[in-house]
């Protein structure tokens, strides 16, 4: 098959069946660049200076659902709020784009979504530390539309141990598997991106209903700690999850891993936080990068992690999760949320068939979320909303 035929038909697939990404930051983006003032960053147009994602080119991309990320810092002192204004911003984009988004909260939201043309839009919170140590506020988020939860970002919370921190409480706590369970009760998906090797294990070990990688690649093809051991991935199958394969190029590719580290610690060196997108930021960014010229990932690289996970887990335990608007880099060819179609046409030439890519873009995902509503309706019949607590599971918790 040439370059030219399967992109053309990675292009027609993705008609029938478009991509469900697990993970895209524009709300923070949102925050970050504009204050929330959606006039000011109107996504109807192309805003590819400013974002990677625009309405033009999710529909360019091939892109059905999208989780939006309601992500607030770790060091956010006010978490809870903080969320909240995160959900606000993905509401008053729904009502604003109502002829291209469709809310969504279900399997059946999803398919319906489909069915009429328009993108499914769901939230997933990024990091426990956006429930403060509260099973109320996590049914709260669960109301409001948060359809999962990543149990950290890159710091420990009191009760589960984050892949870029030190271990603290050697995975989940008592209250953490508490977390898990009621989150399972709810049909909230628990989501391991982010989280330490002995937080995934721990989690699977208390789960009822699927899990989710959000977006996470393959720890055996690079080795960051944000990505997946394999004998994880090979706990997929008999959990019923998947492993949303991410585009970050300091988690898939190691010679960015290893210039990343050094970037990192150069904006550091000037005030700045490691993840800061900021105008100032980037200007860091830049110059760094004239003097240390940045290891370029590619599609290919991107594939490479996914032939790898399906072997492994298996093609029923695949998905996409770009993080794209929540990272300063991305790969060639998938240089924002129109580029899906360059990832389908590659794993094409590699020998993936339709029905592959198929499970992948939209099947997966649709069939994860409706397997954790049917866990939630088994276990809403034998169990109430737990009433636990942190300081009568796990002791007085310190700071996170």
């Amino acid at each position: 098959m040439t370059a030219v035929a399967a992109l053309d038909e990675a292009r027609a697939l993705l008609r029938e069946f478009p991509v469900v990404d697990g993970h895209n930051d524009l709300p923070w983006a949102l925050r970050k660049q504009a204050g929330y003032d959606l006039d000011a960053l109107d996504i109807a147009g192309d805003r590819h200076e400013q974002l990677h994602t625009d309405l033009p080119r999710l529909r360019a991309g091939g892109v059905g659902a999208q989780y939006w990320s309601v992500y607030v810092p770790c060091e956010e002192p006010e978490p809870v709020a903080a969320t909240l204004e995160q959900i606000d911003c993905v509401r008053r984009l729904l009502d604003r784009y109502p002829a291209d988004l469709a809310p969504a909260l279900t399997a059946a939201d999803m398919e319906a979504a489909r069915r009429d043309g328009r993108i499914a839009s769901l939230m997933g919170a990024e990091g426990g530390h956006s429930i403060a140590n509260s099973l109320g506020t996590l049914r709260g988020l669960y109301a409001l539309g948060v359809r999962y939860m990543t149990l950290t970002h890159n710091d420990n919370v009191d009760w589960a141990d984050s892949a870029t921190d030190e271990p603290g409480v050697g995975g989940l706590s008592a209250f953490g598997r508490e977390v898990v369970r009621e989150m399972n009760r709810l049909g909230m998906l628990v989501d391991l991106s982010h989280v330490a090797a002995t937080t995934m294990r721990d989690a699977l070990d208390a789960a009822s209903a699927p899990v989710i990688f959000s977006h996470s690649s393959a720890r055996a093809v690079c080795d960051h700690p944000r990505n997946i051991p394999d004998d994880v991935l090979e706990r997929l199958p008999a959990n019923g999850g998947m492993a949303m394969v991410t585009f970050v190029p300091k988690f898939v590719l190691q010679a960015a891993v290893d210039w990343t580290a050094a970037a990192d610690e150069h904006l550091r060196a000037h005030g700045l936080h490691h993840l800061d997108t900021s105008p100032e930021a980037m200007k860091l960014h830049r110059a760094f990068e004239e003097r240390h010229p940045r290891p370029v990932a590619t599609v290919s690289t991107v594939a490479d992690h996914l032939d790898h996970m399906r072997e492994v887990a298996g093609i029923d335990h695949l998905g996409i999760g770009g993080d794209y608007d929540g990272t300063a880099f991305t790969p060639d060819g998938l240089d924002d949320v129109s580029g899906y179609p360059n990832l389908l046409a590659e794993l094409l030439e590699r020998g993936w068939s339709r029905a592959d890519l198929a499970k992948l873009t939209w099947q997966n995902a649709v069939r994860v979320l409706g397997a954790a509503e049917d866990a939630a309706r088994d276990l809403q019949a034998t169990r109430a909303p737990s009433l636990a607590t942190i300081e009568a599971l796990d002791g007085t918790p310190g700071g996170s």
